[in-house]
C-alpha cells in the first residue's frame, strides 16, 4: 500500500514539476528537504502525531517552509498533511527523485559485497554496469556485508544480480536436498 502511496503522490509531484518546467529546481529543492527532513525526525513524530488536527499540520508546514521553499512544494507537503498521508513522505520524495532521475538518464546502483573494495575496482563496477545499461550518468552505492562470504549484489531498480558466494551456496544445498529427495 505504502508503495501504491507512493507513485500516486510521486508521480502527481512529478507532473506538476513537467508542467511548469521546474523539473530540475524541484529535484534540487526535494533533495534539500529529504536532508533537512533527515536531520530533523522529530518533525515527522510530530506531524504523524494523531493528537494534531489536519489544520495544525498545515498550520505547522506553512511556519516551516513557507518563504524558505516553493509554493509548490509547500502547498504539496500541506496535501499530504490533509491527506493523512505525511506518513508516505520519504517514500514520496524518493520516488520523485528516482522519476527525475530515470527521465535524465541518471541511474542509481548499489553494490553490496563482501569485503571493502579499492576505488580502481569500484570504478570498474561503474564502467562495467553503466556500459551494460542504457543510462548515460551512474550513481553508484557501494556496502559490504560479510555475510555474503565472496562476490557481489548489485541491484538497479527492481532487477537484482547476485553473484555471491552465500547464493551459490544456497543454491548448492537446495540442488543436494532435491537429489537426497528423489532417490
Amino acid at each position: 500500500m505504502a508503495k501504491l502511496v507512493s507513485k500516486t503522490y510521486g508521480e502527481a509531484l512529478y507532473e506538476l514539476a513537467v508542467e511548469k518546467g521546474t523539473k530540475s529546481e524541484l529535484l534540487e529543492e526535494v533533495l534539500a528537504l529529504k536532508e533537512i527532513l533527515k536531520a530533523n525526525p522529530e518533525l515527522e513524530k510530530t506531524m504523524v502525531n494523531p493528537r494534531l488536527t489536519k489544520e495544525e499540520k498545515v498550520g505547522l508546514i506553512d511556519r516551516i517552509f513557507a518563504n524558505r521553499m516553493s509554493d509548490d512544494l509547500v502547498s504539496f507537503l500541506c496535501i499530504l498533511a490533509e491527506k493523512n498521508r505525511y506518513s508516505d513522505v520519504d517514500g514520496v520524495l524518493d520516488y520523485f527523485v528516482e522519476r527525475v532521475k530515470e527521465e535524465e538518464g541518471i541511474g542509481t546502483a548499489y553494490v553490496t559485497t563482501a569485503i571493502p573494495i579499492t576505488d580502481a575496482k569500484k570504478k570498474e563496477i561503474h564502467d562495467t554496469i553503466l556500459s551494460k545499461t542504457r543510462y548515460r550518468k551512474l550513481e553508484v552505492i557501494y556496502s559490504v556485508d560479510e555475510e555474503l562470504i565472496g562476490g557481489m549484489v548489485i541491484r538497479i531498480r527492481d532487477r537484482v544480480v547476485d553473484s555471491s558466494i552465500r547464493t551459490k551456496l544456497h543454491q548448492m544445498e537446495r540442488s543436494l536436498h532435491e537429489i537426497m529427495l528423489t532417490q
